[in-house]
């Protein structure tokens, strides 16, 4: 973060491959170092990015599933540790029950896990497969407090009140939405509005397990005017400043 107070953040977008870590965590490693280029301190990525959402292919790979310190995470922990940048990572992880979750593991800029956040409301199939967090996603970064959130748990506004009630200055949330999912407009510059929070939303390009989806990535201000977006259609990033 600068002296007068302002960071650089980034929500990445791109097409994941079905069950391909390698190559999945390989474009976000680009997306880092791009990000970086772009004097970004700070990068998410969407829901199961780590994966691509297809939750029959994790349910029949236990392989799927990655540890924190999982040595196939190794490129991404290079990128944030060469750049300087710190990493939402999504992905299907092996929880402390008998069943995964779906997590955000935060990757400090020294490559270092400093969080991790398992959703606290899986949606539709993926109760079938995932078990539920029990507690709200915190970081800090630079002595700014960020929540982090994955997908349909923002469909409740608690967890945003939450977050404003915990002193959070910005609220990171890595998702899987479909083309015409109406949370573009009525969900996201919502919590940011009504909590005056920044609102950083990664979503996936390509097909998924929940539709087609087009990107869109953004960032909302704490007054819930768009500030920024990667686009539809396209890899890419949504890099904005945010004034702490």
């Amino acid at each position: 973060m600068s002296d007068d107070g302002r960071m650089k953040t980034a929500a990445g977008q791109f097409t994941p491959v079905p069950g391909d870590i390698g190559a999945n965590v390989h474009s976000m490693s680009a997306l880092i170092r791009a990000a970086s280029a772009q004097g970004a301190r700070l990068v998410v990525f969407p829901e199961l990015a780590v994966t691509g959402y297809d939750l029959k292919l994790i349910a029949q790979d236990p392989g799927l599933c990655v540890a924190p310190d999982d040595p196939r995470l190794e490129p991404v922990r290079a990128a944030c540790r060469a750049t300087s940048t710190a990493a939402v990572v999504n992905c299907a992880a092996r929880g402390s029950g008998g069943r995964p979750t779906i997590a955000s593991l935060v990757i400090g800029p020294d490559g270092e896990l400093i969080a991790r956040y398992d959703k606290l409301h899986p949606y539709g199939d993926e109760l079938d497969l995932f078990e539920a967090g029990t507690e709200d996603g915190r970081f800090t970064l630079d002595g700014v407090r960020f929540a982090t959130t994955i997908c349909y748990d923002n469909r409740f506004p608690e967890l945003a009140e939450r977050a404003r009630a915990d002193n959070c200055r910005a609220y990171v949330a890595s998702s899987a939405l479909e083309v015409g999912n109406d949370s573009f407009e009525s969900v996201y510059p919502v919590r940011a509005r009504a909590n005056g929070l920044y609102v950083l939303l990664a979503n996936p390009v390509g097909p998924s397990g929940v539709g087609e989806c087009a990107g869109g990535s953004a960032i909302w201000g704490p007054d819930g005017a768009l500030l920024t977006t990667a686009g539809t259609g396209t890899p890419g990033l949504a890099v904005a400043e945010l004034r702490l």
